[in-house]
């Protein structure tokens, strides 16, 4: 086994998971409200995810905690729903996971490409 050395500013970013992922892109054109992320993540994964309510607002919760959301208050809803909008550290988080993520499409595309070669 070999030991494998990565970059420094790579160590702390973990890859996020798929629930927090959504959320995040959710998020990134305006804030939503929970009801509102849940129906916006199955549009955005082509109905493939729908997220429980628990794992909505644990996730919810979690990022509040890290600081990559926060509580929005929106002032055209008559009951009282509770919004969520990107912070600029999420926003950054969510950047540099899509940055790796498209790193590793183009490696895969690549070894695709160079096995039907």
């Amino acid at each position: 086994m070999r030991h494998v050395v990565t970059k420094a500013h790579v160590l702390d970013v973990k890859p996020l998971t798929e629930p927090v992922l959504l959320i995040l892109t959710s998020l990134a054109d305006q804030p939503r409200h929970g009801y509102a992320l849940i129906q916006d993540i199955e549009s955005l994964s082509g109905g493939r995810v729908r997220l429980s309510t628990g794992t909505l607002f644990g996730a919810l919760r979690r990022l509040l905690e890290d600081g990559w959301i926060e509580r929005f208050e929106q002032e055209d809803t008559s009951r009282q729903k509770q919004a969520y909008r990107l912070t600029a550290a999420g926003r950054k988080q969510l950047q540099l996971e899509l940055d790796r993520m498209k790193q590793l499409t183009r490696a895969g595309i690549a070894r695709l490409r160079a096995s039907e070669a």
